[in-house]
């Protein structure tokens, strides 16, 4: 996966945690609850990455 495909992913999965946790703190049942620890343990392996390639994230 290239640098760009890394940021754009990094920038979709930021997006949709955001929704997640904006549709919990309203009060809302999210689907699965499971899928907002998926997405963090997801954003810190790219964040890991684009660190590991010199990219400051």
């Amino acid at each position: 996966m290239s640098r760009e495909e890394k940021l754009k992913k990094l920038r979709e999965l930021e997006l949709e945690l955001l929704k997640l946790r904006t549709l919990v703190r309203s009060g809302g049942a999210v689907e699965n609850p499971g899928r907002i620890s998926l997405i963090r343990k997801d954003i810190a392996r790219l964040k890991t990455a684009l660190c590991e390639e010199g990219y400051r994230v």
